[in-house]
């Protein structure tokens, strides 16, 4: 252990002393405060208002959080700047070490973790224990590639003289998220942000504002310096408050899409670098050669986990019309399976949708669709649990026979557990209906001739696609979309492009040639 930190930089066993004083466990219930500047949880020293964050399992309030103002914003702003300079300079592998060391403090507590999810965004445990052995996944990959991925270039000139780029950080960046995956949504921004140098405050949506600041916590654990890493709790006027700092250089947002405009709008004035995951409404489409078994297994997994919450979710499901009545048939008896229940329960495979206003929204979807002449083959009824959880928002999860492509229900994002059935005759006519949306995140199909996948794949318009699955998202491939789903990458290497900037050196090897200037 000696001969290890005398091996390495100054800086970095700094670093390394701060972590071994700084030895602390992280929060496994929830309690507050919730924001987390310069590596404690702190209550803001402005606000705008109260905000009750409620369990969506019970529609209790679980805590109260302040909306933070100027002042908290500006404290939160300034401690990153702060720790910009030391932080930076660490190489990329030093850095990597502190985020493996929060992985496994992640790793070590995923229990835990996972139940405060469930508490604080209502879907079952089994998910949350997979978003949250992701986020150990996401730290640790980042922590391996971003040292290969910024290293510079050598170019050769006449005369011996030569020419390199650089890959730098850009200083402090701000991350506003997304309720639905809110520990996965965090570490997918703040991974690759510290791996490659920068400094992060991250913005929860209000929904779901607990564990953003755990994962600070892991980091201060595992000796990240004050200031590298902070959490701001808030609203709109919050966010907006943050995507305009004048100190900020990178906006990574993930939402919808009047939201995304908003804060481009706010990151366009300074010219900040921005990437934008937004919403989407994406075909899958099942081909009458498919797996019948296997193409039912993806509808079902590109349409109900998360309660339907999910934003590249396949939610226009197109099947060949020969296929089609026994496609249908085995996908409604797999959805009238699954099981609305209480998300702590090892055997709920539907939990709670996130709040009263998201769950009055889909229904509203699945009651126009009706009037549209949409017919619905199942479920679409709230479920009420006993107890405790009388008070939670469960649907039915809910399929929908649609007669048209101009319905609302197969326009709009519906963020809901309703899964819009549609017929198709030929492949030229799918590709053109599956495309013919503003959307463009996501897009899947089902087939045993890999020669049509590749040929319609390559046609489809949208950024993450997927041949006889759907909804697998590893972190070493980039995520994203086309069109109004958005621009910019997240993980994968191509997230390292997005959180640095390159600059060009020329070395001159030999004399200055400034003729004719100096003859």
């Amino acid at each position: 252990m000696i001969l290890s930190i005398l091996s390495l930089s100054t800086r970095y066993a700094g670093c390394l002393r701060s972590a071994i004083k700084m030895q602390r466990s992280i929060s496994t219930v929830i309690k507050g405060p919730f924001n987390f500047v310069e590596n404690a949880r702190c209550e803001p020293v402005d606000k705008f208002n109260d905000v009750d964050n409620l369990e969506p399992s019970s529609g209790k309030v679980l805590h109260k959080f302040g909306s933070s103002g100027a002042n908290e914003v500006n404290r939160a702003v300034e401690a990153a700047k702060n720790a910009y300079e030391e932080w930076s300079k660490l190489t990329a592998g030093e850095r990597g070490v502190f985020l493996k060391k929060a992985a496994n403090i992640i790793e070590s507590n995923v229990e835990a973790i996972a139940k405060m999810e469930v508490q604080d965004s209502g879907k079952p445990i089994w998910e949350a224990r997979i978003d949250v052995q992701s986020v150990a996944d996401t730290l640790n990959y980042f922590a391996s590639v971003v040292p290969e991925a910024m290293k510079g270039t050598y170019s050769p000139q006449p005369g011996g003289s030569y020419a390199l780029v650089q890959r730098e950080p850009v200083g402090v960046c701000v991350g506003v998220g997304a309720w639905n995956y809110p520990i996965q949504t965090c570490v997918w921004k703040t991974a690759p942000a510290l791996a490659c140098g920068n400094t992060f405050v991250y913005k929860p949506s209000p929904l779901t504002p607990v564990t953003a600041v755990v994962l600070g916590e892991a980091l201060a654990a595992a000796g990240v310096p004050s200031g590298v890493y902070g959490v701001v709790q808030g609203e709109g006027e919050t966010g907006h408050l943050l995507c305009s700092h004048p100190d900020v250089a990178k906006v990574s947002f993930t939402g919808s899409v009047p939201t995304g405009s908003k804060i481009m709008t706010d990151a366009a004035a300074s010219i900040k670098k921005v990437t934008m995951e937004l919403g989407g409404k994406s075909p899958l489409i099942i081909f009458e050669d498919a797996d019948i078994a296997n193409a039912v297994r993806g509808a079902m997994l590109a349409n109900f986990l998360s309660q339907g919450q999910v934003c590249n979710n396949g939610t226009r499901v197109f099947v060949h019309k020969s296929i089609k009545e026994k496609f249908t048939a085995a996908l409604v008896e797999a959805c009238k399976k699954l099981r609305v229940g209480d998300p702590m329960l090892d055997d709920t495979t539907v939990g709670a949708t996130v709040c009263r206003q998201q769950f009055d929204k889909v229904l509203g979807f699945i009651e126009r669709a009706k009037k549209e002449g949409g017919k619905i083959l199942c479920g679409g009824e709230q479920v009420t649990l006993p107890g405790d959880l009388s008070g939670g928002c469960y649907l039915q999860p809910c399929i929908v026979d649609c007669p048209s492509d101009s319905m609302e229900l197969v326009r709009e994002e519906v963020f809901g557990a309703v899964l819009a059935l549609l017929e198709f005759s030929t492949e030229e006519e799918v590709v053109r209906r599956a495309n013919d949306t503003r959307y463009g995140l996501s897009a899947g199909l089902f087939t045993r001739d890999l020669s049509r996948a590749h040929r319609v794949m390559s046609r489809l318009q949208a950024g993450a696609c997927f041949i006889n699955t759907y909804n697998v998202m590893p972190v070493g491939v980039p995520f994203g979309g086309y069109k109004m789903s958005g621009f910019g990458r997240e993980n994968g290497v191509e997230a390292v492009a997005s959180y640095t900037q390159l600059k060009s050196v020329y070395v001159e090897t030999g004399d200055v040639d400034a003729a004719p200037l100096c003859d």
